[in-house]
Formats: C-alpha cells, sequence, structure tokens
C-alpha cells in the first residue's frame, strides 16, 4: 500500500480551480448527506463549531469514499492539535489568525517531523493505515495541504512575506474577520473589505502563491474564482440548512388560506 497523492495539493499547485464547502454541522451524518454533492474540497472547522476530534474523525470517514478532499480548521495554530489532527488523517490543515512569519514558520513546523519541524512521530495512526503505508513518512510533507488563514489588516500589510514561508500553499482570506477588525463587524462583503483584500490577492497571485475565501454568495464565489483566486468556498452546511428551512416555512405560510 502506497501514500495516495493529495488531488487538492496537486491542484493547488497546477492553479486549478477548486470549490469548497464549509462543514459546521459537526455530524458524520450531516457529512454523508452532503459529501456526495461532488465539491473538490470540504472545511471542517474546529474553530467555531462543536467539533472534537471525534466528530472531526467521523466526518473525514464520510467524505473519504468521494472525491472531495477534507481540509481541517484547528482552533488555533497549536502544533499538539496538529500533531493529532495529522495522526488521524487530515489531508491539510487551514491554520486560523496567522498575523506574522513567525506564526507561519511555527504552523508549517508543526505539520513536518525532524529535522525540517518539530510534529511527533507514532508509528501506527490513521493515517498511515496503521503501520501499513511504507512511504508515508517520505511523502506526508509533500501531499498535506498547508494553507494560512489572514484575518486582520496586520495581516495582510505582511501576507507577501507570510506566503514566501516555505512549505506554505495557499493563503486564505477571512473576510468576517477583516470586517471585524476594519470596523465592519458583520459585513464581510462590504466594499472596503475587498478593497483591502483583491490588491492582495492580486499580489500574491503574480507571486504564484494560491489564494482563496470563503462567501456565502455563489455568484461572488464565481467572480473570485474568474478573477484568478484558486480555491472558494461557496457556502456553509449550517447558512445552507437555515435558509432553506426558512425558505420552506414562509413558502408553506404564504399558501395558508
Amino acid at each position: 500500500m502506497q501514500y495516495p497523492d493529495n488531488p487538492f495539493t496537486h491542484a493547488l499547485r497546477a492553479k486549478q480551480k477548486q470549490l469548497g464547502l464549509w462543514v459546521s454541522l459537526s455530524s458524520a451524518f450531516a457529512a454523508e448527506v452532503t459529501a456526495p454533492a461532488g465539491f473538490d474540497w470540504a472545511l471542517i472547522d474546529m474553530e467555531h463549531s462543536p467539533n472534537d476530534y471525534f466528530s472531526t474523525l467521523g466526518q473525514m470517514q464520510a467524505f473519504a469514499a468521494t472525491g472531495t478532499t477534507t481540509i481541517v480548521r484547528p482552533e488555533w495554530n497549536d502544533p499538539v492539535m496538529v500533531k493529532r489532527l495529522l495522526d488521524l488523517g487530515a489531508r491539510g490543515l487551514l491554520f486560523p489568525m496567522i498575523n506574522t512569519v513567525a506564526e507561519a514558520e511555527a504552523a508549517v513546523a508543526a505539520t513536518r517531523y525532524p529535522p525540517r519541524g518539530l510534529r511527533g512521530f507514532s508509528g501506527a495512526t490513521r493515517a498511515n493505515s496503521f503501520g501499513r503505508i511504507p512511504d508515508y513518512l517520505s511523502r506526508v510533507e509533500e501531499e498535506t495541504t498547508v494553507l494560512l488563514q489572514l484575518e486582520t489588516r496586520s495581516a495582510i500589510e505582511q501576507a507577501e512575506a507570510v506566503a514566501d514561508v516555505d512549505g506554505v500553499h495557499g493563503i486564505f482570506f477571512g473576510p468576517a474577520d477583516i470586517a471585524a477588525d476594519i470596523g465592519k463587524l458583520g459585513k464581510p462583503l462590504d466594499t472596503e473589505v475587498w478593497d483591502l483584500i483583491r490588491p492582495c490577492a492580486q499580489r500574491l497571485m503574480a507571486k504564484g502563491m494560491p489564494v482563496g475565501t470563503l462567501v456565502n454568495d455563489a455568484a461572488f464565489a464565481a467572480q473570485l474564482l474568474n478573477e484568478g483566486f484558486t480555491f472558494v468556498a461557496c457556502g456553509t452546511d449550517t447558512t445552507l440548512l437555515a435558509r432553506a428551512t426558512d425558505a420552506l416555512l414562509s413558502n408553506v405560510r404564504s399558501k395558508l388560506k
């Protein structure tokens, strides 16, 4: 048994457009509902949802039967959490609230074994099929997607230096937190927010660095991909469920006599 390629890592390197789904319902059963849809990637969120290691594992197992690559966002840039998620078989990680080069370097180091990093070693994990994958140690660094999330004006100002850190596969803009940071709390699609993000994204793209984001607006997601963004999540499972149930109830009530 050989360690499989990570299609998302290779797609980013090839600058192939990747459509994603944000997964926050913290349920393997719910993940099985969304997994067959065929998104290129799905973000399992541990930062802003009640996910724990077991619920994250169950969702990764649900998506494993599909062509969708699961990326996990840990609660923080914590090497212990990163170690455990990689041992569970996470194919990629999105590190939240990266503001400096040093934080970017620490994130990458947490995903790598010594001497290139500080990830602890275990010989039999789900990631290496419990010791059955002989080339795991030689290939995991190459295949694991490392994404860094910029969420403040200060982070945007340092984006190019952060992107130059060896081992970074993509830069992700968090418009909701950027909005909050510039006094636009609750307005992630505000023009002022995107007037900050877009020029930075263009500079990173010119350097060859893939950029991505999350927007709960299908038309805007497509627009960003057409502008050169490589990976964009175009919806969240929680928002989709909320909108659908609200619309259903409103539709039925409107027809009552």
